[in-house]
């Protein structure tokens, strides 16, 4: 009896003490342990740290286009709605476009960068304004008329969103219209600069923008790309190199010995001597690590390691 009651009691003690503890959680088969949520190769890892954007600083040309054959009908039934004239059809689309009443159409086009004519992105505003798109569209264009597009690379544009048009989508930040003679009249000019340096910096220009055919989307080419259209130093030595009879050679872009946590790539210039065959090697560090390049250091004599 006495050993009865003795095992009845350590049983209730058990009991109560259970009953304390709160009741056993139960794991189904299939949960997610800690173990499981941690692995870094799983698809729903968020362990790391986020993969920063790819930068893109591209200068081509923009072109809009119907996605839509219904957009194409309701772009004539604008152009009906403004009457007759006898613009050309560039300055009748240039109006369509300008009309504030249209931006519903603006919204619905599909923008298409080309780089030396062939389509390299589709363009998409970040903040949804189109206002830099339009300002692109020239009604009268020129040869010479080209456009610095800034932003972050996107995935490929799906075939419903340009008509089947299979090429990578860029949020742009900026657009800057511009054209090869007001670039050129832009360029600081020494004090006794004659109409060489300008025929000098526009061969330059054209150099540059042959090895500039590119998609800007790498370190090397968005240097390259900004040199072209910010920095005037590739046109002052362009002058000085050609009086001295010496013709350009290269243009190479390495990775700078002080790229630490930040990426920064020299940017070198080569002249050959016209006479001796000796090569000058000049350069600059431009600064790639953000969307926005910048110079680090102006041009200097460049020697080889």
């Amino acid at each position: 009896m006495e050993t009865q009651t003795t095992e009845r009691m350590a049983v209730e003690n058990d009991e109560a003490a259970a009953s304390r503890s709160g009741p056993e959680t139960v794991q189904p088969s299939n949960a997610v342990t800690p173990q499981a949520a941690s692995c870094p190769t799983c698809a729903g890892s968020q362990t790391g740290p986020a993969a920063s954007p790819s930068c893109v600083y591209v200068i081509g040309h923009i072109e809009p286009r119907f996605p839509l054959l219904s957009v194409e009908k309701e772009a004539r039934q604008a152009t009906a709605r403004g009457g007759g004239s006898k613009d050309t059809d560039r300055e009748t689309m240039a109006k369509v476009l300008r009309d504030p009443s249209n931006k519903y159409l603006v919204r619905q086009l599909c923008w298409v960068l080309s780089v030396q004519g062939v389509e390299t992105y589709i363009l998409v505003p970040r903040d949804g304004d189109y206002q830099p798109l339009i300002d692109a569209y020239r009604a009268e264009p020129t040869p010479g008329d080209l456009e610095l597009v800034i932003g972050i690379l996107g995935p490929i544009a799906p075939p419903m969103m340009c008509n089947g048009l299979l090429v990578p989508i860029v949020i742009f930040d900026q657009i800057y219209a511009f054209d090869r003679k007001s670039l050129l009249d832009s360029i600081p000019k020494p004090k006794d600069a004659d109409q060489k340096f300008t025929k000098s910096a526009g061969e330059m220009f054209d150099r540059i923008m042959q090895q500039s055919d590119n998609a800007g989307a790498t370190d090397a080419d968005r240097a390259v790309n900004y040199m072209a259209v910010r920095y005037e130093g590739p046109y002052r030595l362009a002058a000085e190199q050609f009086a001295n009879n010496a013709s350009f050679t290269s243009i190479d872009v390495l990775p700078s010995p002080l790229s630490g946590t930040r990426k920064i790539v020299d940017v070198v210039f080569s002249f050959t001597d016209r006479t001796t065959d000796v090569v000058s090697k000049y350069f600059t560090r431009v600064d790639v690590t953000e969307c926005f390049p910048f110079l680090v250091t102006k041009m200097s004599p460049y020697f080889d390691r």
